[in-house]
């Protein structure tokens, strides 16, 4: 029992460090309605950026403030260069440009520094914290931690004047340009956002496996939260996130041994594939429905 409950509690807080890299993609969503397939390598570029901070003599404490106004500046840089020279364009395009850059950026990233891992130290010490029985990783529940805290700001967001012309511009970008809303601007601004997210999260999963190229494979589990819980919803993403996050644990922890490992992935193909075909719009997802 004692080995179910530290699979439970640790695929849980792993699950809410996915939401972390997931929360990005839903907040690009929920601002503009543009599916964002380049958050992994977004949150790859924001760690290497702390990281070359921390190398370069800087506290992590400024490290992360700075690196957080750079990432802005860069999601603004994305909405100026990239996503403004496709109004007007099929949607389907808008989601090929992001993966793209999802493509550019993971190789970029490397091969400019190295493809080598590289240490981001957080100062987190490695013993686990032990409750009973049960052995919990102090990386996991701290990122868990802020995960929550920065899920919350989000929620908050969206209730502010900014956030809800953020929302109304995903609803209707002709309706809110006609009501002197900026479209470029919100979309800019929503990009920023989600690159600051990145940062959060390249940070937490940099301590934990290190900076190198793997970090972008995260958009694996953060899609499946993001689909689970409905990609425009951020009450989804936490919920999401838990779920991924513990059956991608338990199941695993249960059959890796009889079937030689490998099955983490399995469970999270399976959750797109079953959530796509049952409720594609996810557990808390608006649906809209179009009349033809």
């Amino acid at each position: 029992m004692s080995y179910f409950a530290e699979l439970l509690v640790n695929g849980a807080l792993t699950g809410l460090m996915y939401s972390l890299v997931a929360l990005g993609i839903v907040l690009i969503y929920k601002s503009s309605g543009v599916p964002n397939l380049a958050q992994g390598a977004v949150v790859l570029i924001g760690a290497y950026v702390v990281w070359l901070l921390v190398a370069a003599g800087l506290p992590l404490l400024a490290a992360v403030p700075i690196a957080c106004v750079v990432m802005f500046g860069f999601g603004l840089a994305v909405e100026r260069l990239l996503l403004r020279r496709m109004v007007g364009q099929p949607i389907i395009m808008v989601v090929m440009l992001t993966l793209g850059l999802e493509i550019f950026l993971r190789g970029l990233g490397p091969g400019l520094l190295g493809a080598a891992p590289k240490s981001l130290d957080l100062g987190i010490d490695l013993s686990p914290i032990i409750v009973g029985d049960v052995f919990i990783n102090r990386d996991y529940l701290y990122g868990g931690v802020i995960a929550l805290l920065l899920i919350g700001a989000s929620l908050l967001f969206f209730r502010t004047r900014l956030g809800t012309k953020l929302r109304a511009v995903s609803d209707d970008h002709v309706s809110s340009w006609a009501v002197g809303i900026s479209v470029e601007r919100a979309i800019g601004i929503s990009w920023g956002l989600a690159a600051v997210a990145a940062v959060a999260a390249g940070t937490l999963w940099g301590s934990v496996q290190g900076v190198d190229w793997t970090l972008s494979a995260l958009l694996f589990p953060a899609v499946a939260v993001v689909i689970l819980g409905g990609v425009d919803s951020i009450v989804g993403v936490l919920v999401g996130g838990l779920l991924v996050g513990i059956l991608g644990s338990v199941v695993p922890g249960y059959l890796d041994s009889l079937v030689g490992g490998g099955t983490r992935d399995v469970v999270t193909s399976l959750i797109i594939l079953f959530t796509i075909m049952v409720r594609p719009y996810g557990i808390f997802g608006r649906e809209d429905i179009e009349r033809i």
